[in-house]
């Protein structure tokens, strides 16, 4: 096995000089990913600086962040969140602020000239067309937005080949596989993703009655809402395996998950000879963060160190299918490629924001995935036309199965 080209492949430590500050594009900027990478950015001083901002609606965090970064452009959803931006008449530099708003706005925003790097943590499938824009200008993305890469992976690789783009992975099990195949990149028999396994896995046998406010309880993560769903049902695993399937150009049943609940050891790359390779460090996103911030350099950062001997035990066990059926749905949609993973990922969301309302229980997150999976009958042809209509499709089929 080789590193797809469009993957960055890992260097030995170069200094820093200023043809490397990153010129930085944030998606997502007010969710927890966001914070976190603005926490990063700060630290790095002079490396680093904040140009763009994007947001879903939360202006008054927006607005915090504009005032301590200062940057020439900001982008949400809404265009009354846009309205209200701009009637408060921020301004950086004396300059006014450029506001973009809507699906338009996120593809304007990851295309910005100024921008060498975009870190996209936008959640959901409204990540894939900047993603698709920000490749096509072949600039460096730190990509924590799954879901773009599972709706449409073979056209993301092939568009970041094509314009000599370079991807660097943020989600933290991808993170600490880059990390193991530095040097490392040949003779691979597997990947193994690790998983924490969420509130459930361990210490409830019954998940029929499980409420909002348990499953948004996770034990070792502090993520957004819909994430920690995901996690909880084990679907994000499930959409983790294809986004490790696709990065590293694995197929995927060489791609497997074992449950460590520690979340200490972030993923394993198994090579032919029976070696294995693992990434160890606390649970805190702040250090895949910065190592696609700082890529290929590695430097002292915000993040405690890993204390072996108070660690003491780390356990690993195999995945339970029954119980959490939406890993195995992500594993056939995968199989099955084309506009599948598309149509998991649309249902998926559906299904989430259904249970997080309250209108579905938790037990009928992976049955609405799965009755929308069974009715869906693929596309002739693989384009990003057709993987939207498969979106558009899937999240039609998934609300009138919920009705």
């Amino acid at each position: 096995m080789t590193v797809p080209s469009s993957l960055a492949t890992p260097q030995a430590n170069r200094r820093h000089s200023n043809s490397d500050v990153r010129q930085v594009v944030l998606l997502g900027s007010t969710g927890s990913i966001g914070v976190n990478a603005l926490r990063v950015a700060e630290s790095l001083g002079d490396r680093c600086r904040i140009i763009g901002l994007s947001a879903y609606g939360n202006t008054d965090r927006l607005l915090e962040q504009i005032h301590q970064f200062s940057p020439e452009v900001v982008a949400v959803w809404d265009e009354s969140a846009a309205a209200e931006l701009r009637s408060r008449a921020v301004r950086v530099g004396g300059k006014p602020l450029k506001v973009l708003s809507g699906a338009d706005g996120l593809v304007e925003i990851a295309s910005w000239p100024n921008a060498n790097f975009v870190l996209s943590s936008v959640v959901g499938a409204v990540g894939l067309q900047p993603l698709m824009a920000a490749l096509r200008l072949g600039k460096t993305v730190a990509l924590a937005n799954k879901e773009a890469l599972v709706m449409a992976g073979e056209l993301v690789m092939a568009e970041a080949k094509r314009s000599g783009a370079t991807l660097l992975p943020v989600d933290s099990e991808h993170s600490a596989i880059f990390q193991c195949m530095a040097g490392n990149a040949r003779g691979i028999r597997r990947l193994i993703l690790t998983a924490s396994g969420g509130p459930f896995y361990r210490y409830r046998k019954s998940l029929a009655r499980v409420s909002v406010e348990q499953a948004l309880a996770h034990p070792t993560w502090k993520m957004g809402r819909k994430i920690t769903i995901d996690s909880a049902t084990l679907m994000n695993k499930g959409l983790e395996t294809l986004e490790a399937a696709i990065l590293f150009g694995m197929p995927i049943d060489r791609v497997d998950v074992v449950i460590h609940p520690q979340s200490i050891v972030h993923s394993i790359v198994e090579y032919e000879d029976g070696a294995m390779l693992a990434q160890l460090s606390v649970p805190d996103m702040r250090l895949p963060i910065q190592y696609a911030m700082t890529y290929p350099e590695r430097i002292s950062g915000l993040l405690q160190r890993l204390d072996l001997a108070k660690a003491r035990s780390l356990e690993f066990f195999e995945p339970d299918f029954h119980r959490f059926p939406c890993l195995g749905l992500a594993r056939a949609a995968a199989a099955k490629g084309g506009t599948w993973p598309a149509v998991l990922n649309a249902a998926d969301e559906v299904a989430v924001y259904a249970f997080l309302e309250g209108r579905l229980a938790f037990t009928r997150i992976a049955t609405i995935v799965e009755k929308t999976l069974e009715r869906h009958r693929g596309a002739d042809r693989l384009t990003l036309e057709s993987i939207l209509e498969a979106d558009r499709w899937g999240r039609q089929t998934a609300k009138e199965l919920l009705s």
